[in-house]
């Protein structure tokens, strides 16, 4: 059986909204990618920070192209990523939705209205190219950020449960 994300023609053409363009990884992406992994404040709520050494070394120099994975730009440089994944067969409520959006933004670009701006922008294409297929997202419930900006999108919770030593919220979107 395909994948959800099988049966979209990747890439799309760039999506511009007001103020940012969403795109294919570049390979001038990698140190803004570095940055990115490497922040303390980015994984809080996903693990952790990956150290940055490990980062230079495994990360490489041309990005992979991967269905899905849009890198966010304002005025010409990467500020974060948006992504549209394939879930696991193990994930929870996997009878929910197949594909889930996730989303990581430098902090420097936070409190801007970026991460809604882009991922509504994301949300969209999607219902185009996949009309009707519903996406979830999870996120801490201590991540209150996360929980807010998906409700603005359209997000409604489905359940909160207990992982990864915290307890989980999980959203559903249906296109409308």
């Amino acid at each position: 059986m395909k994948s959800e994300l099988e049966y979209v023609a990747w890439p799309p053409d760039p999506i511009k909204t007001e103020r940012l363009v969403l795109r294919e990884p570049e390979p001038r992406d990698r140190t803004a990618l570095i940055e990115l992994l490497a922040s303390p404040e980015v994984g809080t709520y996903i693990g952790g920070a990956r150290p940055r050494d490990l980062l230079e070394e495994i990360l490489p120099e041309v990005p992979r192209r991967r269905a899905g994975l849009f890198v966010v730009e304002l005025d010409g440089a990467m500020i974060g990523t948006v992504t549209l994944d394939q879930r696991d067969a193990d994930e929870t409520r996997r009878d929910l939705a197949d594909v889930e959006l996730g989303y990581l933004f430098l902090p420097s670009s936070w409190g801007h209205g970026y991460a809604t701006e882009s991922c509504a922008a994301a949300l969209a294409w999607f219902a185009i190219a996949r009309p009707g297929t519903p996406v979830v997202l999870t996120t801490q419930t201590a991540n209150t950020a996360s929980m807010r900006l998906a409700t603005k999108l359209g997000f409604t919770e489905v359940e909160r449960y207990e992982a990864w030593g915290a307890e989980q919220w999980l959203a559903l979107w249906t296109p409308r």
